[in-house]
């Protein structure tokens, strides 16, 4: 069991609410209980329009105050949603020039830094491939993998060491004045989702929920719509 507003599994029984048995996070302090039957009571298109306001930059709490649907409620759906979509689309045409970059961002508190390393064919809008982790050849490796596989005739990047270890010779362009595609990506992540924004009060509590917010809104960005969580 984990909690559902720090994802901690430092879980103890706190009692019994309405006949339900009780929980309350040791780390946090959050009290819920294990299943909320509420969600059953939510019409598809009040789903749909919570989802919408989160992946159009509104945090869980400030879609709770708008909506009257508690956020912890909004947060399972997410999860649902989340868990059944692909990181990414394959391309519909393979990109003859890649761009590469990463946005930085944080887990948990301002110390604990995270990288979201994002691929974009120069040409078309849309993010083909992401890795989140830290700033290491570690984690842009799986990326790399899908990336390399496009055979590009050349990638820009920035100048970051990583890149080098894994693009051949001569197929590195390092310039930031050719990366205006992938940046311009990055800031509509940005834009997009409460919890990447630069100055904001929302943050991710887990690597796990950032990367549910990230695949429903690049599903969001391509298609205007979100899935409705059953």
């Amino acid at each position: 069991m984990q909690c559902p507003e720090c994802q901690s599994t430092h879980i103890r029984k706190n009692g019994i609410k309405r006949g339900k048995q009780n929980h309350i996070c040791v780390d946090c302090g959050r009290q819920f209980i294990e299943h909320y039957e509420t969600c059953r009571g939510y019409s598809d298109e009040v789903k749909r329009e919570c989802l919408k306001m989160y992946v159009n930059g509104i945090g869980f709490r400030g879609i709770e105050r708008v909506k009257g649907v508690h956020h912890t409620t909004i947060i399972h759906w997410l999860k649902q949603v989340g868990n059944n979509l692909p990181d990414a689309d394959a391309p519909e045409t393979v990109p003859q020039v890649g761009e590469l970059d990463e946005l930085e961002t944080f887990v948990g508190g301002k110390k604990n830094k995270i990288w979201l390393w994002t691929a974009v064919d120069h040409f078309t809008s849309g993010i083909l491939g992401w890795a989140l982790g830290d700033h290491s050849a570690e984690t842009f490796a799986p990326l790399w993998a899908i990336v390399a596989q496009w055979r590009c005739y050349f990638y820009v990047t920035d100048g970051w060491s990583v890149y080098p270890g894994f693009i051949p010779d001569g197929d590195q362009i390092v310039s930031k004045t050719y990366m205006t595609r992938v940046e311009s990506e990055n800031t509509r992540l940005r834009h997009y989702l409460a919890r990447l924004h630069r100055k904001t009060l929302c943050y991710s509590k887990s690597e796990e929920m950032l990367k549910y917010s990230i695949r429903l809104l690049l599903h969001y960005l391509k298609f205007w719509n979100v899935p409705v969580p059953q």
